[in-house]
């Protein structure tokens, strides 16, 4: 939808941006916390997003697996937020309630799942109201997107309802957050993003 923006109109918008203070691992009310290893074999961390999980593409999540999940922890939640947003509040592209502590998310698996499966997990909405994942899709010329997946380790694992979103599954985290971590795909329109050999370029 946003690759119909005009160039000239994403970049007058680069300064108008949600803000990275505003992600929820950042939030004060999840208290302090330990550090966990979240990655994908599709991308490296701080690196650009392949174009089949973005809007561009044929939309799919990302594979994602972590490592260093903390004794004690009862379930893990994801959250995907986009701070580089010209909005108010960062874009929620996944939230994912009840993932197993040993395992992954295979690509594709963030999508709609009604009121969640037999084994605790739930797909909840997105910035759009949906269910699902909400593929990359950065306003034309608006510069680069920092897509951060926030993957959090609980202790006691509360119930936040069917098809959460992003506030109740905040205040439901508030103090039993074990441990945390932070995975940052990057994806942006009509910019300049290196490829092949070092010093070549083409547009994004």
């Amino acid at each position: 939808m946003l690759e119909h923006v005009p160039h000239w109109l994403g970049s007058a918008l680069k300064g108008l941006r949600a803000g990275s203070g505003k992600l929820a691992i950042v939030q004060p009310e999840l208290g302090t916390f330990e550090s966990l290893h979240l990655a994908s074999p599709a991308f490296a961390n701080g690196a650009r997003m392949p174009e089949r999980f973005t809007a561009d593409g044929e939309g799919v999540s990302p594979p994602l697996f972590w490592t260093g999940v903390p004794e004690g922890t009862e379930c893990l939640v994801l959250i995907v937020e986009d701070p580089d947003a010209p909005a108010p509040q960062p874009l929620v592209h996944a939230v994912v309630w009840g993932l197993p502590v040993e395992g992954d998310l295979k690509e594709g698996a963030i999508r709609a799942d009604g009121a969640g499966s037999p084994d605790g997990k739930d797909v909840g909405r997105n910035s759009y109201f949906g269910e699902g994942w909400l593929p990359p899709d950065p306003p034309t010329g608006h510069g680069a997107h920092h897509y951060a997946f926030q993957l959090f380790a609980l202790g006691p694992c509360p119930d936040p309802g069917n098809n959460p979103g992003r506030g109740a599954i905040v205040k439901a985290m508030a103090g039993r957050v074990l441990a945390a971590g932070l995975l940052t795909g990057i994806y942006s329109r009509g910019e300049e993003s290196p490829v092949g050999p070092v010093g070549a370029s083409v547009p994004a």
